[in-house]
């Protein structure tokens, strides 16, 4: 079970690092021209840059507190904060009539649900 939760743990990570990268240090404009981005293009920038090192927080905070064994409850918790975002996600999404990415999304939520249930 503990080798299951690291790979998911590391797969989000993953996926919260990219996102964080690209929403923390792309040109808004590149970020609404790209498949998924669209919504950006109505978004502060101020509001895309903060969902960039949100997600570049939830990276470390999925890997380091249990890897450095300082604060280990906080990897589940910020699993539990993965799950709103991509609520927040999937409705932005279903707005936009973007159901491919909801359900995408839908799969990021249900790997931190496990990781928070499996970390609790």
């Amino acid at each position: 079970m503990n080798i299951a939760l690291w790979i998911t743990t590391g797969l989000l990570a993953t996926v919260a690092l990219a996102g964080g990268i690209t929403k923390t240090f792309l040109p808004k404009e590149k970020l609404a021209a790209a498949h998924g981005g669209e919504w950006t293009a109505h978004a502060a920038t101020g509001f895309v840059r903060t969902l960039g090192i949100l997600e570049l927080l939830a990276a470390a905070g999925l890997i380091l507190p249990r890897l450095l064994d300082i604060a280990p409850v906080l990897v589940p918790v910020t699993a539990l904060c993965w799950v709103a975002l991509m609520i927040g996600a999937m409705i932005t999404h279903g707005r936009l009539g973007q159901y491919p990415l909801v359900v995408l999304n839908l799969g990021y939520l249900a790997l931190a649900a496990f990781i928070a249930w499996g970390r609790f």
